[in-house]
């Protein structure tokens, strides 16, 4: 896979308990898809005519989505003509409001029992292009994206230093377990700071925030469990 990157516009907003700079989400709901600029834009363009075809079989308008997922039109509208990719917890609310599993939208057509992945050949993921990824620091690697009827979403995030914060809330829940570096974890009221081979477990339905704790960056093992249809 080529190393190149696209830059993509910044996602719309969804519902979260705090808000700070506009436009960011936490690093397990903010992800769109980073590979070659070519194959992020065949990429880009199958899952916003994907989203739209759903969308358009179920009879439902962009306004009916827009009040089951609290994603605005105007962002929809970005999505599914591919302007951008939505990150990984607004593809969770368009699964529930499109009556589809998430994988649909990561990995259509695919049906396979089992699937490997080697050391370094993982479906790179962000959502953005470099600058915006230093400023927001997260970039992701999917761990099985051809694993057909899959229940759970495992990356490799590798988390970068900002100040930016916002919290998150969405259905499912989810496992955080760090291999390098040092990360701030934040469920609610509760504020935890992990380092390498430490974990953590939590209802993603809570407001909550993941971000690097210092000046370098962290890496971490996150899988998200999004529920049932």
């Amino acid at each position: 896979m080529k190393k190149e990157e696209k830059r993509i516009k910044t996602a719309g907003k969804t519902g979260s308990a705090k808000r700070k700079p506009a436009g960011h989400e936490d690093f397990l709901t903010d992800a769109s898809r980073l590979a070659s600029a070519r194959a992020v834009e065949k990429k880009a363009e199958a899952l916003g005519e994907r989203i739209r075809t759903a969308r358009e079989m179920r009879g439902l308008t962009l306004e009916d989505i827009s009040s089951r997922t609290g994603i605005d039109v105007a962002a929809l509208k970005q999505i599914e003509s591919s302007e951008m990719a939505p990150p990984l917890g607004q593809l969770i609310k368009l699964g529930k409001a499109l009556d589809m599993k998430m994988g649909y939208f990561i990995s259509p057509g695919v049906d396979k029992p089992m699937t490997i992945v080697r050391k370094g050949q993982g479906q790179a993921i962000a959502r953005y292009g470099k600058k915006k990824s230093e400023q927001y620091g997260y970039s992701y690697e999917s761990l099985a994206p051809e694993k057909a009827n899959r229940m759970m979403e495992p990356f490799i995030v590798t988390l970068l230093p900002t100040e930016a914060e916002e919290f998150s809330s969405h259905d499912g829940q989810e496992f955080i377990f760090v291999l390098e570096g040092e990360m701030k974890v934040q469920v609610g009221d509760r504020v935890e700071f992990l380092k390498p081979g430490d974990a953590v477990y939590y209802d993603s339905n809570q407001p909550h925030l993941v971000k690097s704790a210092t000046k370098t960056k962290a890496r971490i093992l996150a899988v998200l469990y999004t529920g049932a249809k």
